[in-house]
Parts: C-alpha cells; structure tokens; sequence
C-alpha cells in the first residue's frame, strides 16, 4: 500500500456515465480517492452514505470524493441513484488502479484469506501527495472521519 508522503498513482477511468476521468483533473484541490469492495452491499453502503453526509462539509472545504470499485459503470449509476450520492464513481474492472494503490491483494475476510479489494482510502494534496491514509476503515464513520484528519491538515 502507497504511504503518506508519496505521490499518488495517476489514473484514468470510466465513471457512472462512461466517461473518462483522471486524478490529473483534480490537481490544484484536495481529493479523497477511497476503494472499496461492492456497490449495494451493507458495509459498502454505510460508508457511500457515510461520506454522502459530509459532503456539504467536504465541499465547504473544497475537498472533491473519487470512490473507485471494480463495479462497472451502470452498476455505479443506479448506486449513486438509489443513495443520491453526489460524488464520482469509477470503475477499476481490471483491479489495475487499485493495485496501484495497493488496495486489491489477498486480505483475510470472516478468518478465511482472500484476494480482492482492500477497503482503504487516501487523501491527495493539490500537488498530488498523498497526505493521509487510511488502511483500516470504520464503513459507519469514514465521512467524519476524513472530515475530521482534513481539517487537522489544512489548519496545521
């Protein structure tokens, strides 16, 4: 998994609508690149709903979201509708980004191991630094979570 201090791994992939988006795009703003698992699944929910509910302070702060999973793009489309997410959602089908990352390998899932996504997220400076990381995340929490590490960040 990339550490605090590197730069993040560029990327570009589709979004709910099948266009192309890249992390480059985003320079200049904070951005939260978050992975996760399944769209519509319990954990995967609480945490979209998580960061939904913080996004008027997100924004506030002019911190943009990517959420990335290997779900394809008409799979994202009805997830953000059913939710109202009002973030960006791309999708990784070939697991390239999030290994990248370092967020897809093997992880160990109700005691058995396993290769798939690594629930994690990271906070990119304007300059594209990786500035946090979160490799363990509370799904009901992450929201006020980030909002919380992002305000110590900018007002250090």
């Amino acid at each position: 998994m990339i550490e605090e201090g590197t730069k993040a791994p560029d990327f570009t992939l589709p979004d709910k609508d099948g266009n192309a988006v890249s992390l480059e795009s985003y320079r200049g703003r904070y951005v939260l690149v978050y992975f996760y698992p399944k769209d519509n699944t319990p954990g995967c929910t609480a945490e979209a709903c998580s960061i939904r509910d913080a996004m008027p302070d997100f924004s506030a702060l002019s911190l943009s979201v990517i959420g990335i999973s290997p779900d394809k793009a008409e799979s994202h489309r009805r997830f953000a509708e059913k939710y109202s997410l009002d973030f960006t959602l791309l999708s990784d089908t070939d697991h390239r980004t999030m290994e990248a990352y370092g967020a897809y390998g093997e992880k160990t899932l109700y005691g058995k191991k396993t290769v798939g996504v690594i629930r994690s997220s990271f906070l990119i400076d304007p300059e594209g630094n990786v500035v946090k990381v979160w490799k363990k995340v509370n799904t009901k929490t992450h929201g006020e979570d980030v909002k919380k590490a992002f305000s110590e960040i900018v007002n250090s």
